[in-house]
Formats: C-alpha cells, sequence, structure tokens
C-alpha cells in the first residue's frame, strides 16, 4: 500500500508516519529522499516512480510531502491523507526548529503557504487531533 502524507511543514506527518509505521512496518520517504536510490538524479527519480507505482499492490510506503511539486509522482491508487494545523501551531513548532526564533522572511512564507493543500482531493484530511487507530481503520 502507498500511503503519502501531505501538508505544509511543521503539522506532523513524520509523527503521523511513525505512528503508522508502527503497525504498517512501511517504508518511509520524504521529499526529495528518493535521490538517495541512485547517484543519477534523473535515474533516482525514475526508480522511485517505480517504486511508488508497485507499492500501490505490494510493500507498504509511507511518502510525506510538503511541496506541491512532488504531487505528479503519486500514481492512481495512493491512498492520500492531508495534516493540517493552525498557523500559530506551524509557527510555533517551527519556532522550536530554529531555536526559538523565527525569522520574519520565514514566518512570511509559513504565512504565505499556509492553507496551500485546503482544496486537494485526498481520502482524508486530518488534523492535530486524530485518533490512529480510527487512521489505521481507514487504511483497511
Amino acid at each position: 500500500m502507498l500511503i503519502a502524507i501531505i501538508g505544509e511543514n511543521c503539522v506532523g506527518k513524520s509523527t503521523l508516519a511513525n505512528k503508522l509505521n508502527e503497525t504498517l512496518n512501511a517504508k518511509i520517504y520524504s521529499g526529495k529522499d528518493y535521490l538517495r536510490l541512485e547517484k543519477n538524479p534523473t535515474m533516482a527519480l525514475e526508480k522511485f516512480k517505480v517504486l511508488l507505482k508497485e507499492s500501490v499492490t505490494g510493500d507498504n510506503v509511507i511518502y510525506l510531502i510538503t511541496e506541491k511539486e512532488h504531487l505528479y509522482l503519486l500514481p492512481e491508487g495512493t491512498f492520500k491523507i492531508v495534516l493540517t494545523a493552525e498557523l500559530e501551531v506551524i509557527k510555533e513548532r517551527f519556532k522550536g526548529r530554529m531555536r526559538g526564533n523565527l525569522p520574519l522572511p520565514l514566518e512570511k512564507m509559513l504565512e504565505s503557504k499556509h492553507g496551500m493543500y485546503d482544496n486537494l482531493e485526498c481520502n482524508v484530511k486530518l488534523d492535530s487531533s486524530y485518533n490512529i487507530e480510527e487512521v489505521l481503520s481507514l487504511l483497511n
């Protein structure tokens, strides 16, 4: 099964992936992690596309997507989860990553991207109040 967890920075994609992985024993990829599959970037991308397509009916794979440019990699049959969080929550989490300082340009970037996946077609939309058991039941 291929599960795409899609969302802005700091909404909890990795946390959700790790919780799902406790049950699913999946391979987890994020962003451009596929570049580790091959030295040649073009070949790595092609290999990753095949891996994703085969995982729809094969081994469990979880792909975390922050950037819209990676959505095109998802083959038909991908179970898409859009994960959201309030803007202030995202800012606080990012601030934690930045050792307590959120530079104004970064804050403005987070504000401009907030809600970018609100209208994306998906199987399920979650916020931080999700129940992992309910999410797992949706996958079956």
